[in-house]
């Protein structure tokens, strides 16, 4: 901090009147001896000279010296190693004190002011604005930013990640807002823009070519660690950071978009425009407007395509949740086309699912129409395979099984109620009821277990108990339908004839 006129006047009277050196000056004070020399040195006294005492490093400098000349980022500690081969007898935490007072200083690097064409360039960048807890889910919060180099017109907007989609969707929109297109944007060497660089040779992102095909402007990047070519969108983060998201609340993400859309015409558009101070930035921005490319017919499309595997289970997972699908479109390759706003999941060409998008995780969001189809088919599957099993077992139910529906009754109580009576009186007893019933016109299990029960009473025979068989005795025990043998027959005749 500065010292105040009455400090140094103090200091200098010290000094000549009392004869106090500066060691005693800085304790008596309370202040650094450098303080003190420097108040004296800006009065007209003599600096002190250092005094040079002899050092055990001194032999070594020349080595030193030539060698952090040629490698000036090489580490005190490999240098450290190197010295003491040579026999320099130090320790390496005094050694490193030294390395740093004799370390190369890299050189101040001056550069030019560049300047920009109305309409010509804008500048594009991400920024992070640390992470939304949304649910079980920890989402990180970017920015989009582009300013127009010209005015320095800024467009601001939030998404949940930085992946491609989000990078298509801040372009679309930026142009959308401006109302046209300049003819170059600049970029670092982010994934988005650029995949690979070899020196001059670059290998841009073959979906951001696609952008720039349909609205006509030049992706260019900056050199390797030349972040100062885009300084305006740097400028202009730091500048949202300080001015517009420090301190502020917001509800969710289309808040936050909302405030930052109004921040974006109200107090940014006020500023000074730099390359014209007697235009503010919205001012400058409305000439430059006439100077940008038009907007093509349709946009370009954003929407995040993802081919997905459908299970056994009728939902497909997409971005850490599950979505439901139709029971009748599982075990199959599925395409997901998502908007921020909304999941489509389609089968080749068509729609079958609509959800809105969720951004919690390990959620299940659901149609109510695509789970209560599936309930309603395993139910009838259910009656279908019980009807199947009732009829094998016992020929005659399939009579009383048909006349039950027609009547109005449900199949799959009816099943279940003849299954049981098979399971306590066995195939014979309730072949002969089912007969007895459908003989007095009565297709009902009740006629059937009325007649059941009658035989029962007659032969005076205890009351049937149903036993629980394990499920490999049941399949032992199932009757098995015989086949046909006749074709047997016709062979062994054919083998008996003279050849």
């Amino acid at each position: 901090m500065a010292l105040t006129p009455e400090t140094e006047a103090q200091i200098l009277r010290c000094h000549h009147a009392e004869r106090w050196p500066i060691g005693t000056i800085a304790t008596q004070l309370n202040l650094h001896r450098d303080s003190v020399a420097r108040v004296l040195a800006q009065a007209g006294l003599p600096a002190i000279k250092q005094i040079h005492r002899p050092s055990a490093v001194d032999p070594y400098l020349p080595f030193i010296l030539e060698t952090l000349a040629q490698f000036p980022r090489l580490r005190a500690s490999r240098l450290y190693e190197m010295v003491k081969d040579r026999g320099y007898p130090g320790r390496p935490d005094h050694f490193r004190h030294l390395i740093a007072c004799h370390r190369p200083r890299p050189k101040r690097e001056a550069f030019l002011r560049l300047r920009t064409l109305p309409g010509e360039q804008m500048q594009v960048d991400w920024g992070h604005f640390g992470h939304l807890e949304i649910g079980r889910a920890r989402r990180p919060l970017m920015a989009f930013v582009t300013v127009l180099s010209w005015s320095r017109q800024i467009f601001l907007r939030f998404y949940l990640g930085a992946h491609m989609e989000n990078f298509l969707r801040g372009h679309v929109a930026a142009f959308e807002a401006w109302g046209g297109v300049p003819r170059v944007a600049l970029y670092d060497n982010l994934k988005s823009a650029v995949l690979e660089r070899q020196g001059a040779v670059i290998r841009f992102n073959p979906t951001l070519l696609a952008l720039a095909g349909r609205y006509r402007f030049e992706p260019r990047p900056v050199a390797v660690a030349r972040g100062n070519e885009k300084g305006r969108v740097e400028r202009a983060i730091r500048y949202i950071r300080d001015a517009f998201f420090a301190g502020r609340s917001f509800t969710d993400l289309a808040d936050l978009n909302a405030q930052a859309d109004a921040w974006v015409i109200e107090q940014a558009g006020a500023r000074r425009c730099p390359e014209d101070e007697s235009l503010t930035v919205s001012e400058g921005f409305a000439q430059e407007r006439e100077r940008l490319l038009a907007l093509p017919g349709d946009a370009f499309p954003t929407a995040e395509i993802k081919v997905v595997s459908a299970g056994k289970t009728p939902y497909v997972r997409f971005d850490l949740n599950d979505y439901s699908i139709p029971h009748t479109c599982v075990s199959r390759s599925l395409t997901v086309s998502a908007t921020p706003d909304q999941v489509r999941i389609l089968d080749a060409q068509a729609v079958i699912a609509t959800h809105s998008r969720s951004y919690d995780r390990q959620q299940q969001i659901e149609i109510p129409g695509h789970i209560a189809a599936l309930v309603a088919d395993k139910h009838q599957a259910s009656a279908h395979r019980g009807t199947d099993q009732l009829v094998q077992a016992v020929p005659a139910s399939r009579a009383l099984l048909t006349g039950a529906v027609e009547q109005g009754e449900p199949l799959g109580r009816t099943v279940r109620a003849l299954a049981e009576l098979l399971e306590r009186y066995g195939v014979a007893e309730l072949t002969v009821a089912i007969d007895e019933a459908l003989g007095r016109g009565v297709p009902h299990p009740n006629a059937v277990r009325l007649a059941l029960e009658r035989r029962r009473q007659a032969q005076a025979a205890p009351p049937p108990l149903a036993v629980s068989l394990p499920d490999h005795v049941k399949r032992r025990d199932i009757p098995v339908r015989p086949h046909c043998l006749d074709d047997y027959d016709t062979l062994m005749e054919h083998a008996d004839e003279p050849a």
